[in-house]
């Protein structure tokens, strides 16, 4: 019996980009789309857009010992803070998918240096999320941060939602949510909620 010299090696690819081809518009559904009101998608930030854990805490919902896409490091009062963030499934695909057809609009009940910084971010300096609500903007009701969608815009007929917190727009029934407990039921979720 002869034995190979070498040894049985199996390859993992444990991290791995995924690309895709953006298509352009045709001629006919770029005229079509600049015909149309635009309607205005809100995006909330954590666990909708992201993950996100600082310094000495993990969080359940990104695999121990997965490199965060990136760190933010900023002063939350007069304290230094590390943010990693881990951005979900195909989430650069659908923004650049969908803010060809919505306004984007970012609206987190998280604080202004944090969410500005996380926008800035996932825009990439492509000049998609423009208008962005912070937890200024929200209102405190038995210890949660409701989202007043009516200063996004007032007539609410306009604006599409997507949020993993029902409870962070209570104010507006109706409206639909993506939950965050499945990773991949919601990113598929996400890219199945273009069209509409």
């Amino acid at each position: 019996m002869v034995r190979s010299a070498a040894p049985n090696i199996r390859n993992i690819i444990q991290y791995q980009t995924v690309r895709y081809d953006i298509l352009p518009l045709s001629p006919i559904s770029r005229n079509r789309l600049n015909g149309v009101k635009r309607k205005i998608l809100v995006l909330d930030l954590d666990e909708t857009l992201i993950h996100s854990h600082h310094d000495g805490v993990l969080r359940p919902t990104v695999r121990p010992g997965t490199p965060p896409d990136f760190i933010l490091k900023v002063v939350i009062d007069k304290h230094p803070v590390r943010f990693f963030v881990h951005k979900r499934p195909h989430v650069d695909f659908f923004l650049e998918v969908v803010s060809q057809w919505y306004e984007l609009v970012v609206f987190t009940a998280s604080m202004e240096i944090y969410g500005s910084a996380v926008a800035d971010k996932l825009d990439n300096n492509r000049n998609i999320l423009k208008r962005r609500y912070y937890r200024q903007h929200c209102t405190l009701d038995l210890g949660s941060y409701i989202k007043d969608l009516s200063v996004v815009h007032d007539d609410l007929s306009s604006v599409v939602i997507l949020d993993n917190s029902p409870g962070a727009y209570r104010s507006h029934p109706g409206l639909t949510d993506i939950t965050g407990a499945d990773e991949e039921a919601t990113a598929t979720c996400r890219l199945n909620a273009q069209p509409l």
